[in-house]
């Protein structure tokens, strides 16, 4: 029998009823397209389409962080039949672990479908010492799960290599993204928000900074503060560093700029590497 791990925050960071939340990532969607005025960007595929191999989103409540989060994600409309893979990173909020953690799980459900792991990609990377199954782990995890509507909304059927990051340098993830880059099939997702319950003139200014460490691929300058999700963006821009490449800025905004109170507001950004 399957093994499935099932929605965690369904109705509460998104909706759960499938027909509300198909129009709502449209709508950010749509809002996204009219915006960016069809502006693609990325490396060209054989297929001839401009497509980010990698891009950096929020994973927020939808009403917080969902428009930013499209803004990266609009990009891969053309995209439906050629990316069948997507090899997926965030941080852990609820586990406190070393590594990075894969699931046991045959499929990850949400209220669009289910989305099947890819064993194979998994299995590549058990020989590492930084990789562990930790069902725990991924359990309760936002991170990830808030970004399968949209892809599933965008790509349609793909196969998944969810990985949950704990304490971890950014050599041991860009090790394991080393595995897994693949090629034009495979997209690279990692999930971040930037800082978190300051003032809204003090997350613009902390928020520019991290944009500009993330464009120059300086992980060294990032800290604790600045993204939750520094383990895995540190590894993305440590594995670019490496191998060519430079992150874009194409959203940065925060919840005093979507839906929430600008005393204390939550920084969203979203970036892609061309």
């Amino acid at each position: 029998m399957a093994s499935i791990r099932l929605p965690a925050v369904a109705g509460t960071f998104y909706p759960s009823d499938p027909a509300e939340l198909r129009r709502m990532v449209d709508g950010f969607l749509a809002q996204a397209q009219t915006e960016q005025s069809g502006v693609t960007a990325g490396s060209l595929t054989a297929a001839g389409h401009r497509v980010p191999k990698a891009l950096i989103a929020p994973h927020a409540g939808y009403i917080y962080s969902g428009p930013v989060a499209a803004s990266a994600y609009v990009r891969l409309a053309p995209l439906r039949g050629t990316i069948t893979r997507v090899v997926l990173l965030g941080p852990s909020h609820h586990v406190g672990f070393r590594g990075l953690a894969v699931c046991s799980a045959d499929y990850f459900d949400t209220p669009l479908g289910r989305v099947a792991l890819d064993k194979a990609a998994q299995q590549a990377l058990a020989g590492l010492p930084q990789v562990q199954v930790l069902d725990a782990a991924h359990a309760l995890e936002h991170s990830l799960e808030v970004h399968l509507p949209f892809l599933q909304q965008l790509l349609g059927v793909f196969q998944l290599v969810p990985l949950v990051v704990g304490e971890a340098r950014a050599e041991q993830v860009a090790e394991v993204l080393e595995r897994v880059w693949g090629g034009w099939e495979t997209l690279i997702v990692v999930s971040s928000d930037l800082s978190h319950y300051h003032d809204y003139a003090t997350a613009q200014r902390m928020d520019r900074a991290t944009s500009e460490a993330i464009e120059r691929l300086r992980y060294e300058d990032l800290h604790d503060g600045d993204a939750c999700g520094r383990a895995p963006v540190s590894g993305l821009l440590h594995y670019i560093r490496h191998h060519g490449g430079r992150m874009r800025t194409v959203d940065l905004r925060n919840s005093g700029d979507t839906a929430g109170p600008r005393d204390q507001v939550v920084g969203y950004g979203a970036y892609i590497l061309e």
